[in-house]
């Protein structure tokens, strides 16, 4: 057997494994330790779950790739994704996890912000739900794809669907049986092989090689929004827009709910402050070393895969390239360990917003614990198969779709992270305040998109928030101001001793 076969295949029986022991250990509970694990989950482990989740195939693959391509502009992007992360972590983690608990105890995002104003209406928590379930169905599929083209790339005489089906399934049988908790290690554990992956390319080309620096002036013709041009790695090319649209993308985690979910399962707030150190420092080495890596690529692999836009695989040739065949295995498998990191975690988070956010409040209310636990697994098989069935279409259509995962990232920080922040900052936001901010951030984003990205070099994102803040505080204002029992939840919540 080829070592790099025998690297993946080790890779995948531990991620089963993780699974399988989660579903016979957590027999018997019930909705809440299936989609947040009790709320008891350790400060590591959140950390790098958080992380891990977050970054996709995207880290290894999309971004080196654009780098090495398209130019240092792009750089800012890893920028913006560093200050968003530990701006998340130091001003919303702890007090979301209080607020959660503090309102009813809420299991997914759009749970809490009914529950935050104490709502006796759905509007809100089905709006949520509605984009969750149609967003994170297209992330997933972008994740399929991402996964495939690895194996197909470590077995090349594999069929691209068989991959993606052999893909899929893996994580469907980890998230099924295993939950929260199942996707929380097995995201701890790929978290730790991405950050060793990213840091040995770099440290070793540094240690070993020579690379030619000539070859970063060399010019490639490549395309870049469909347009055709010719580009040179040394002049920068570095415009406004490009900075602030790269700063802008770290507005996005504000609204992430695979991201905001971790926070709400921390078993205690103390433990957040371990947990934002741990998630800071691999987000810096990771992003970091994702472009050293694009920098390092552009000299050694650039007239190789530039020419033919296959930049996307600097990672799986530097890896080869560098290190023995069963460790360039271990290393290529962080590419599908990063790919299943988000994947694992959007299946879940679309299956617990449609039951407990569409399915019981409409259809069950008397619904059982056991009842919700099964209508959850058997929402992952169904998103899991849609995602499948848009991630293996062909033509056009498909590539559309694909192209609309970066645009689901401004969507969701558009349209949530602006309420989320005021619910947990001002007291005097209201439940009509919420709801407008989440319509005016969703409805600018994409009319922005639409018409003026391209226009304007201006990231959907930017607009799209500074909406939903303006019109949030807006309605707020001009609305009654919170009842007593709103105002309640808000100080439980805030007060400095409140740690269960």
């Amino acid at each position: 057997m080829n070592l790099e076969v025998a690297a993946f295949i080790l890779y995948f029986v531990v991620v089963i494994a993780i699974g399988l022991f989660f579903f016979l250990r957590s027999k018997g509970g019930g909705e809440k330790e299936y989609f947040l694990g009790g709320r008891a989950m350790g400060p590591w482990v959140t950390a790098m779950s958080a992380q891990a989740s977050d970054m996709s195939a995207w880290l290894l693959m999309g971004l080196p790739g654009s780098v090495m391509a398209f130019g240092f502009g792009q750089m800012w992007i890893g920028v913006g994704l560093a200050l968003g992360t530990i701006a998340n972590w130091v001003f919303v983690a702890k007090r979301l996890r209080c607020f959660s608990k503090a309102a009813g105890d809420s299991i997914t995002l759009p749970q809490y912000l009914s529950n935050r104003f104490a709502s006796t209406t759905k509007t809100l928590q089905i709006i949520c739900a509605v984009i969750f379930l149609v967003c994170f169905t297209v992330y997933v599929a972008s994740a399929f794809v991402a996964g495939s083209t690895v194996l197909t790339t470590v077995f090349p005489k594999m069929d691209a669907q068989i991959a993606m089906v052999v893909f899929a399934l893996i994580i469907i049988v980890y998230t099924f049986l295993g939950g929260y908790k199942a996707v929380c290690w097995t995201d701890f554990f790929q978290g730790i092989l991405m950050l060793i992956a990213l840091l040995a390319v770099p440290i070793v080309i540094v240690c070993t090689q020579n690379p030619d620096t000539a070859a970063l002036s060399q010019v490639y013709t490549n395309t870049k929004d469909g347009v055709q041009y010719a580009f040179s790695m040394n002049a920068f090319g570095t415009g406004w827009q490009e900075v602030v649209s790269g700063l802008a993308w770290g507005l996005g985690y504000f609204g992430m709910p695979h991201i905001l979910v971790r926070f709400m399962s921390i078993e205690k707030p103390s433990m957040v402050k371990k947990s934002a150190v741990v998630a800071s420092v691999w987000v810096v080495l990771s992003l970091g070393a994702a472009l050293l890596m694009a920098y390092f690529g552009r000299m050694m692999l650039g007239e190789a895969l530039l020419p033919d836009g296959m930049q996307k695989l600097v990672f799986i040739e530097l890896a080869r390239l560098l290190f023995p065949v069963f460790i360039a295995g271990l290393l290529m498998s962080a590419i599908v360990a990063a790919s299943m990191s988000t994947a694992d975690s959007q299946l879940l988070v679309a299956s617990s917003s449609f039951t407990s956010d569409i399915y019981k409040p409409v259809f069950r209310k008397d619904a059982s614990d056991k009842e919700m636990l099964w209508v959850g697994r058997g929402v992952v098989l169904v998103v899991a198969i849609v995602a499948y069935l848009i991630a293996s279409s062909h033509g056009q259509g498909a590539q559309a779709i694909m192209n609309m995962v970066e645009n689901a990232w401004a969507g969701f920080g558009s349209s949530f992270g602006p309420v989320v922040i005021l619910s947990l900052f001002w007291r005097r936001t209201t439940y009509k305040g919420a709801i407008a901010g989440v319509l005016a951030g969703a409805a600018v984003d994409v009319l922005w998109f639409v018409f003026l990205t391209q226009k304007t070099g201006i990231y959907e994102l930017l607009p799209g928030f500074a909406a939903g803040m303006v019109f949030c505080i807006i309605v707020s204002m001009l609305d009654k101001a919170p009842s007593k029992e709103v105002s309640r939840i808000f100080d439980r919540a805030v007060d400095s001793n409140y740690d269960d």
